[in-house]
C-alpha cells in the first residue's frame, strides 16, 4: 500500500500558478543544459521512504485546500555547501487535480495514508455520471477549472461518461 506526503504550496494561488512555476523551472534547467527534472527540497528525509516510493504522491495544499497531487519519482539524499543533509523529492511533471478538501496549516510535510487521499476530479466526475445515469431528466452541473469562472455543462445519461481528466501537464 502506497504512502503519500502532503505539503503546503506556499506562494501559489492556484494549480495554474504551480504549473507555471514548474514549467519555468524546467525551461531554466534546459537552458543550463541540465536534465529537466522537477525537485522539491526539504530538510528531512522521510523515514518511511520505501512505502512512499511504492506509488506515493506529493499532495499540494493551495490556499488552505488539498487541490492537486504529483507522483513522487525518487527521494534523493543531498548535501549543501556546508555538508548539511537534506532531501530532494523528485516529482513527475504531471499535476493531477483533486476534489478540493480543506486542510489546516502545518509546518513541513506530513505523511498521508493511502486510505486518506481524495479522488481526482476525473474519478469524481465519472462516479457522479454513474450515479446520475439512471435519471430521466438531465442535471445541470458546473464544471470549471481553478477559479470562480466555472462554465455550465449539461450532464445526462445520453451524453455518456465523462472522459477521466488526464493529468494536467
Amino acid at each position: 500500500m502506497a504512502l503519500h506526503l502532503i505539503k503546503l504550496c506556499v506562494g501559489c494561488d492556484s494549480i495554474a500558478d504551480l504549473r507555471q512555476w514548474q514549467r519555468g523551472r524546467l525551461a531554466e534547467l534546459r537552458r543550463k543544459g541540465e536534465p529537466p527534472r522537477l525537485h522539491h527540497f526539504t530538510r528531512m528525509m522521510p523515514q518511511r521512504r520505501d512505502e512512499i516510493l511504492g506509488g506515493g504522491s506529493l499532495y499540494w495544499v493551495i490556499k488552505g485546500q488539498v487541490r492537486v497531487r504529483q507522483p513522487i519519482m525518487a527521494l534523493e539524499p543531498r548535501n549543501d555547501e556546508e555538508g548539511r543533509g537534506f532531501c530532494a523529492i523528485r516529482l513527475a511533471a504531471k499535476l493531477v487535480p483533486l476534489v478540493p478538501r480543506r486542510q489546516r496549516p502545518f509546518q513541513g510535510w506530513r505523511y498521508l495514508a493511502a486510505a486518506q487521499p481524495r479522488p481526482s476530479l476525473g474519478e469524481a466526475k465519472f462516479a457522479l455520471w454513474r450515479f446520475l445515469s439512471g435519471r430521466r431528466r438531465p442535471v445541470c452541473l458546473y464544471q470549471g477549472g481553478d477559479g470562480p469562472a466555472a462554465t455550465p455543462a449539461l450532464l445526462s445519461a445520453a451524453s455518456g461518461p465523462p472522459v477521466p481528466s488526464a493529468a494536467v501537464a
